[in-house]
């Protein structure tokens, strides 16, 4: 394959994961139309990132205000302790999984970082009292580990997953 066929592949490519992150709830034949390519082109370059996993998911955007829950961010602040192997293959395993099912609450996103803290979780709770319960279990969870945790709510959103929020015009409330 040539370099510029390459080039032109990865153009389309991008051009298709715009239109997707914008329209991913259209069909098809929208989003070739959006991009101005055929129908079964665009199949085949969704498929394409899908298998070279540049594609995890698809979601919804939903208001949470609507549905009864507040958003909130938990940033975790690790100690210095050296992580034993039984703990590195507990955060690996996902225990966090069974601890939230327990807890109720859903988390969005979950970030290895780097700067003052080193995780972030982004998560949906009915109120700061489950958010607490939250944080609180997650000291819990691994002893010693955690140096520092602070909370966040989330108080409106602007833009999400890089759409804009129809609402955001209630920014001025806060202001």
């Amino acid at each position: 394959m040539s370099k510029s066929s390459k080039d032109q592949m990865d153009q389309d490519e991008k051009r298709v994961l715009s239109e997707l992150v914008k329209n991913a709830n259209k069909n098809i034949e929208t989003i070739a139309k959006l991009c101005g390519f055929s129908k079964q082109k665009t199949w085949r370059i969704i498929k394409r990132l899908e298998a070279k996993e540049l594609i995890w998911g698809y979601t919804a955007i939903f208001n949470e205000e609507k549905m009864g829950l507040k958003h909130f961010m938990v940033l975790i602040k690790r100690s210095m302790k050296i992580l034993d192997e039984a703990t590195v293959n507990k955060i690996v395993s996902r225990k966090l999984e069974d601890l939230i099912r327990e807890i109720g609450i859903t988390i969005e996103s979950s970030s290895y970082v780097h700067g003052d803290y080193d995780w972030i979780l982004t998560f949906t709770a009915k109120d700061i009292i489950q958010a607490k319960k939250f944080s609180d279990s997650l000291v819990m969870l691994h002893p010693g580990m955690i140096e520092n945790i602070t909370i966040m709510e989330t108080l409106i959103f602007i833009k999400k997953h890089y759409i804009l929020n129809p609402e955001k015009s209630r920014l001025k409330e806060f202001l």
